[in-house]
């Protein structure tokens, strides 16, 4: 997989957030991305209950679907005291309660609710990146990172996305949308991730 730097890539989300992130983390690496909706391929399907099977599920469509190497991501906020949750459900929180709004904003206000009565408010985001050569790659590339905070009841900052604003990290004093996107690539959990993932790919050939 020495030549993936001479490839474009097709990053399998449409997320615009999480296209800033990575392109802006891998462009220091030669890899150029293109989301997989600039070249017409739909959201795949995400029924599994981890991170890593999710991830390999959208990184070979939007492969088999392009032709192209292919990285997709799955990453979620775990909870300690709600046992993990939201995890894989992150992005679709608030709907799985009584058909709710699939939005940043009804996500984050089942999660302050969900925690109105517990003093425990440590959490992490979770990421996990796969990235295949081609759909069948037999040897996908897995890299995982985690990012630990504590949720905060009222949000703070305007960068970032998803839970970020409420998503406070007592090594920096911010929460990640407080932070300077610069100091948050540095830091998050795709960030660790991607320089694992980046590591890996030095050791392929």
């Amino acid at each position: 997989m020495s030549d993936i730097a001479l490839k474009r890539v097709v990053l399998a989300s449409n997320n615009a957030g999480k296209l800033r992130e990575f392109a802006a983390l891998l462009s220091a690496a030669g890899i150029a991305l293109v989301t997989q909706g600039e070249l017409g391929v739909p959201e795949a399907e995400e029924p599994h209950v981890t991170f890593v099977e999710n991830a390999l599920a959208k990184a070979r469509h939007a492969s088999k679907a392009t032709g192209l190497p292919a990285l997709a991501d799955d990453s979620g906020l775990c909870v300690h005291a709600l046992r993990g949750a939201p995890g894989v459900y992150s992005a679709r929180y608030a709907q799985l309660q009584n058909g709710g709004e699939k939005s940043d904003a009804a996500n984050n206000a089942r999660l302050v609710a969900d925690l109105a009565n517990e003093t425990d408010r440590r959490a992490y985001f979770f990421s996990v990146l796969v990235l295949v050569r081609h759909a069948d790659d037999p040897e996908p590339l897995i890299a995982e990172g985690r990012w630990h905070g504590e949720v905060l009841d009222a949000p703070r900052g305007a960068n970032g996305f998803g839970y970020d604003a409420h998503f406070f990290v007592p090594s920096l004093g911010k929460t990640a949308a407080e932070l300077d996107p610069a100091i948050k690539n540095a830091n998050s959990h795709r960030a660790i991730a991607l320089r694992h993932l980046l590591e890996r790919l030095k050791d392929v050939s």
